[in-house]
């Protein structure tokens, strides 16, 4: 059976989802040590959470683009995760969705968070017929992802760099066992039905 077009697929609790991003190790480990991120974060700039593990290996090239070295798994409340999606806006006009291109600018200017749907990818990191969720925070929302929403950070670099080894190796059953699961998020079609391409 094919999956849904937009559906987020994350790891999460009854209180927490998982998302991950990925930074230069000045940033990243001394984020996953103190379970926050350093001074040196910039709390101005749109962060990029990402609940799909393999989309944020595709964007981080395995851990090997420069800058991104260090692939961490963001634990946030679903509360806070909720928040930034009824809060967001997508990140294209899209007719049908948005009264016109006006209004969509204006809705994208106020919003402090932005969703745009990729294609997520499979282990070779080629791009799938389905869709991977990535949420811009900004403003208010970065702040409160910073301030109140993480639960803990953990360095994940590892882990990539175990599953990209079993790709290279050709051993796929292998790789696929130390992904982490990933399930469709519960009312997850009600929280986007404002934000599908």
């Amino acid at each position: 059976m094919s999956e849904p077009k937009h559906q987020i697929r994350a790891s999460y609790t009854d209180t927490t989802v998982t998302v991950y991003q990925a930074y230069a190790p000045e940033i990243g480990l001394p984020a996953a040590v103190d379970g926050r991120f350093p001074a040196a974060w910039r709390r101005d700039r749109m962060t990029w959470i990402k609940p799909s593990f393999l989309w944020m290996m595709y964007r981080c090239g395995w851990a090997g683009k420069e800058g991104q070295e260090t692939v961490l798994a963001v634990e946030i409340t679903r509360e806070g995760f909720e928040w930034a999606l009824e809060n967001a806006c997508l990140a294209h006009y899209q007719p049908g969705l948005h009264p016109d291109r006006g209004d969509w600018k204006r809705r994208l200017k106020r919003a402090p968070a932005r969703v745009q749907w990729d294609p997520e990818r499979d282990l070779h990191l080629r791009p799938l017929a389905h869709r991977s969720l990535q949420l811009g925070l900004t403003g208010e929302a970065a702040e409160r992802y910073a301030e109140e929403w993480i639960v803990s950070i953990r360095d994940v670099t590892a882990l990539a760099q175990a599953i990209h080894a079993h790709v290279r190796d050709g051993a796929l059953d292998a790789a696929r066992q130390l992904l982490p699961v990933e399930r469709p998020y519960p009312a997850g079609d009600v929280l986007t039905a404002h934000l599908r391409d």
